[in-house]
């Protein structure tokens, strides 16, 4: 499972009662831009393809990067899509649909 290509949606909700959240939300969706992944941002989950050990590392710095920008709690949702053979690619499944 350790290197096989998949694809991971991550929402991160974070919680504070003096912080705001989209700021929170920016600041982990930064990491996921400055980690070389394969990435898209949608409304409600940002969608990140590689290889499995290396985006369970980059959810752990993702929550990371809430609690440093002042959560006091975090949900983390992840929806995670692999194949037993094959990669699991953005581009195959949302390819058709952009520009």
């Amino acid at each position: 499972m350790e290197n096989r290509v998949v694809n991971v949606a991550i929402q991160v909700l974070p919680m504070a009662d003096s912080v705001d959240m989209y700021g929170m939300v920016d600041s982990a969706i930064a990491i996921i831009q400055n980690s070389g992944l394969k990435y898209r941002v949608t409304p409600f989950e940002t969608v990140v393809e590689g290889e499995y050990s290396v985006v369970m590392d980059l959810v752990q710095r993702v929550q990371e990067a809430c609690f440093l920008g002042g959560a006091d709690k975090l949900l983390c949702n992840l929806k995670i899509q692999s194949h037993r053979t094959d990669k699991v690619l953005i581009e195959d499944k949302i390819g058709k649909y952009e520009p």
